[in-house]
């Protein structure tokens, strides 16, 4: 008996695909399904199926969806973040006529608000699998692997990263233009955290044995994995980014952004259609490589922490069967009915061995590797870590994300030249019971502390400085960078500085600051006294405090 399996938006870039590689199943009839039937016939009679007009805001979408008498519904149309006060119609549709349902959403909300369907699925024996694509299809087996055997799950960042010859779909370009300048929510460290999306550009490097390394930039952009996997995976901090191959692209988009930011324009999505226009232009530049990582921080058993990756990188065109592969995998096994009933996003719904099973034929490598991560300190100092206080130990043993606050005392020097230095640094200014929070975030090998004291804020990057255990760090304040000495002592650590540098150039050693700073904790409570001194100058800053952990 031939099953038959209806797409809408099938003739689009993903749901083309989709099409493509249903259509060489035996036993199964494709039906091609969108607004245009001409556009549906002409796609048919290059790469076969039936052609069919479906309009999901028609009156009659139930009744034409039953006609074609399908085994499985799915939307590959999109942007469903347009889809307005009826987003499940298709959805229902499927239901009402027998079907199982998936589609290719890669919006948060619409994944998230398909379980309200779930009773009704239930009760029909049916699947309703909501964001069946990259994310959260893909990137939820991915993570589902890597975090098999942590006992906690500190951080999850993924990253899509297409090729510039790839097709550009217009529900595509619409959904990442909705959402350009506008505030997103990601989370840090178990805080949810406001960014804007298609902002904080960062390189990206993509690598899979015997290819290639891919290089993107790329920036926040929202998907269903910051929505769904804080509370699926108990993960800590989640964040997704894409980017586009040409750097002119990426960062005109970045710009085109700003006035929205600002409030100055409601949206870039209007705008759809011109600027498709314009990245057209650009096809004939950069490559048809695209790839996709996922990266799951993690502890395990004896609290060692691991980084594990997964990569995929697809060559020669293939980037835009990606999406497809989860809706592949859904509905090969709604078909053969190993699907369990229930309507609920597309986690963990197969494996990373289905993804690779479905790709064969497809010119894509995968790999996966794992590296252990170390706090910085930890690295610095090596046994003698292990000596400190309990308290200062816990603020040091940052491997991703930590939030602490407390109260300070700020003292401030007379001098102008300190004056000029506290100015250059961003130090704060004198007062008693100053509210204080810190931030440390660790970005590869380094980790970044931003101190907010009572609203004025400043920032250092600290580094390992010498080799593992020489108990040395460098820290950069603004243009300068000096290596400390760090000291473990019975009741905390000392921070004396031994060398220095102003915008590169070596500080002699007579005008080094002199670093009277202490971290304690034998009271159970982590106290920091931070007294920083310039010759010709004398007292720069002097600030002392408590910390604490910001639940």
């Amino acid at each position: 008996m031939t099953d038959r399996v209806l797409v809408i938006g099938g003739y689009g870039v993903f749901g083309g695909k989709l099409c493509q590689a249903l259509a060489a199943l035996p036993d199964c009839d494709v039906i091609v399904a969108g607004r245009s039937l001409a556009k549906a016939q002409a796609f048919c009679d290059r790469h076969g199926g039936i052609a069919m007009a479906v309009d999901r805001a028609a009156p009659d979408l139930a009744a034409r969806i039953a006609r074609a008498a399908p085994c499985v519904v799915i939307d590959a149309a999109g942007p469903f973040q347009s889809y307005g006060k009826a987003p499940y119609n298709v959805a229902r549709a499927a239901l009402a006529c027998g079907a199982h349902y998936a589609d290719l959403s890669d919006d948060a909300a619409f994944s998230a608000g398909i379980s309200m369907l779930d009773a009704q699925a239930r009760a029909k024996g049916l699947a309703v699998i909501s964001g069946a694509s990259s994310v959260p299809g893909l990137s939820s087996a991915a993570v589902t692997d890597l975090a098999a055997d942590f006992t906690e799950v500190l951080r999850i960042d993924s990253a899509i990263l297409p090729g510039n010859r790839a097709p550009r779909g217009l529900s595509v370009m619409r959904a990442i233009l909705a959402q350009a300048g506008q505030p997103m929510t990601i989370h840090r460290g178990g805080h949810a955290v406001s960014v804007s999306g298609w902002s904080a550009a960062r390189r990206e490097t993509l690598a899979v044995a015997d290819l290639a390394p891919l290089r993107r930039w790329a920036s926040y952009i929202g998907a269903p994995d910051l929505q769904l996997f804080p509370a699926h995976f108990n993960a800590r901090a989640v964040t997704f980014r894409a980017g586009l191959e040409l750097p002119i692209l990426h960062f005109s988009l970045w710009a085109l952004s700003l006035p929205v930011r600002r409030g100055l324009l409601r949206s870039l999505e209007p705008y759809a259609r011109p600027l498709r226009r314009i990245a057209q232009a650009f096809e004939p530049f950069g490559s048809d490589r695209g790839g996709m990582v996922v990266r799951v921080l993690g502890r395990k058993a004896g609290d060692l922490c691991e980084r594990r990756i997964w990569t995929l990188i697809a060559e020669a065109g293939d980037g835009p069967h990606i999406p497809a592969l989860a809706a592949r995998i859904i509905c090969a096994k709604a078909l053969a009915g190993t699907l369990p009933p229930g309507a609920r996003p597309c986690l963990g719904a197969f494996d990373l061995q289905d993804i690779t099973q479905m790709a064969k034929g497809l010119a894509v490598a995968t790999e996966t590797s794992q590296e252990v991560v170390t706090p910085l300190y930890r690295q610095a100092l090596g046994p003698a870590f292990d000596t400190l206080p309990a308290p200062v130990r816990a603020l040091h043993e940052t491997v991703d994300d930590t939030l602490w606050h407390g109260t300070a005392e700020v003292q401030t020097g007379r001098s102008p030249l300190a004056a000029v230095v506290r100015r250059l640094v961003g130090f704060p200014r004198s007062g008693t019971a100053v509210p204080v929070r810190v931030a440390i975030r660790r970005d590869g090998d380094r980790e970044i502390w931003l101190r907010d004291f009572g609203g004025k804020r400043f920032h250092s990057k600290m580094t390992l400085a010498g080799p593992a255990g020489a108990g040395r760090v460098a820290e950069r304040f603004g243009p300068f960078r000096f290596v400390i000495a760090l000291q473990p002592r019975a009741d905390g650590l000392g921070f004396p500085v031994v060398g220095g540098w102003f915008l590169g150039l070596p500080l002699p050693r007579r005008l080094l600051p002199t670093s009277d700073t202490q971290e304690s904790g034998n009271d159970g409570r982590f106290r920091f006294d931070v007294s920083i001194r310039l010759p010709l100058a004398g007292l720069v800053v002097r600030y002392r405090g408590d910390l604490r952990t910001a639940k």
